[in-house]
């Protein structure tokens, strides 16, 4: 039988012999998702993986961390460097190589006495599980918030933090030079623009960047995109499409390159509380890429 490919909503479907539409599912449902969780990473060999438990609203932020057993999800608990209710840890993030993860963090920097927002630390495998958090520097961090921030395998690290006279965020980068992240810089056009652009995932060989936007075109609140790097220049921003972006908001985006599965949250406002869930789905990065 041959295999048909059909296109929608600038996503290529493959079907065989009848329509066929791959929709996100909930991750691990009970497990990892319970109404209040967001901001999930998975680690490249698929047995580890971190998250932020937020019991729906941002007064309480930890890191959970689960491993995988004979191929099944042990219980979950406290990442062993969170999970201190004097300040807030969010967005973790596997290195590709998975031997490091980037997260933010209000807990206190050295020198630093008086900053209260979110900085980037990050934190390295050891041959007995996760060593000692460390702050990446003043180049990359300011006094005022980083958070989502993702690295790629030459050490660039891509991350949001606000910017312009309407205080809207935009997305930049900080390379290493011996040892020490740069002064960022914003990343421009056409992904910045005068929308919210946040929480990037950059390929770990920056072939393209996954990252949400608040553009009023979208479908949503804030709705994931895709852009791809050619000849040096990031390509015209690609809307994920109504099968991945609701009415609601979709952010932390996080591509498993291993398993060609797309991860990432959804939140649904209203009520004392907000429902916010981890979501997964069979995901192909190439398919967006205009042709």
């Amino acid at each position: 039988m041959h295999r048909i490919n059909v296109i929608i909503i600038g996503l290529f479907v493959s079907i065989t012999g009848s329509f066929a539409q791959i929709k996100p599912e909930i991750l691990q449902p009970g497990k990892i998702s319970n109404n209040g969780v967001f901001g999930y990473t998975l680690s490249p060999d698929g047995q580890e993986a971190f998250w932020v438990h937020s019991n729906g609203g941002r007064d309480t932020l930890q890191l959970m961390h689960a491993r995988k057993v004979n191929g099944d999800w042990q219980k979950a608990g406290f990442a062993t460097f969170s999970g201190n209710y004097k300040w807030k840890d969010i967005d973790p993030m596997f290195s590709p190589d998975g031997n490091k993860i980037l997260f933010q963090s209000t807990r206190p920097v050295p020198g630093q006495v008086d900053r209260e927002g979110f900085d980037i630390w990050a934190v390295d495998r050891t041959k007995t599980g996760w060593g000692e958090p460390y702050h990446l520097g003043e180049g990359i961090n300011t006094d005022e918030s980083e958070s989502f921030a993702s690295i790629t395998s030459s050490g660039n690290i891509y991350f949001m933090k606000r910017s312009g006279e309407q205080n809207n965020s935009d997305i930049w980068m900080s390379k290493p030079v011996d040892g020490k992240y740069q002064t960022p810089e914003n990343i421009g056009t056409p992904i910045n623009t005068l929308f919210r652009e946040s929480n990037p995932f950059i390929a770990a060989d920056e072939s393209f960047i996954i990252y949400f936007s608040s553009d009023t075109t979208g479908f949503g609140q804030v709705d994931l995109y895709i852009s791809f790097r050619e000849d040096g220049k990031w390509t015209s921003p690609v809307n994920l499409g109504e099968n991945i972006n609701t009415s609601d908001a979709e952010f932390c985006p996080a591509y498993h390159a291993s398993e060609k599965r797309l991860y990432f949250s959804r939140i649904v406002r209203g009520g004392p509380r907000n429902i916010e869930n981890i979501f997964s789905v069979s995901f192909d990065p190439s398919e967006y890429r205009k042709r």
